[in-house]
């Protein structure tokens, strides 16, 4: 095995990296992200016009965009949108619902068992994780604090 000194590898990295433009690529990911962000205002604005309670929409209007983008992803679409919006297409919980549906796509052929069922939460698996290890130590400070 060759080794490769830090110098070496800081060039390797530098041209596999694809060039960033990032006069573009910021506002794009604004745009997209605002309007992902917007889509799920309009969404549950929709379902409190449809008569569900407000606490209900904010929930429904979530699991549509989830879904969405689930269905975007199992239809190669979503792929493309992240191309071109970038970081505003990661952050949204439509990023979380592409990352969860992705491995899964990818992994199909293995079987439901050691494809899907393994890959699944290849990606979001640590996020998920961390957000609960998070929500437990915060929740046991603030109880902690309310205690004194």
């Amino acid at each position: 095995m060759k080794h490769i000194t830090n110098n070496e590898y800081a060039q390797m990295v530098k041209k596999a990296s694809p060039p960033s433009n990032s006069a573009v690529s910021i506002p794009m990911a604004f745009l997209f992200g605002g309007a992902i962000c917007t889509l799920g205002e309009a969404l549950i604005n929709l379902y409190i016009h449809w008569g569900v309670e407000k606490d209900v929409a904010y929930a429904c209007g979530s699991i549509t965009l989830v879904f969405l983008s689930a269905l975007l992803t199992g239809l190669n679409v979503y792929d493309d949108l992240g191309k071109i919006g970038g970081a505003g297409t990661l952050v949204p919980i439509t990023g979380f619902a592409n990352a969860v549906a992705s491995p899964a796509l990818e992994f199909k052929t293995e079987g439901y068992i050691m494809g899907i069922g393994a890959k699944l939460f290849a990606i979001s698996g640590p996020v998920i994780v961390y957000g609960i290890s998070a929500g437990v130590i915060y929740g046991l400070i603030l109880y902690l604090f309310q205690l004194y």
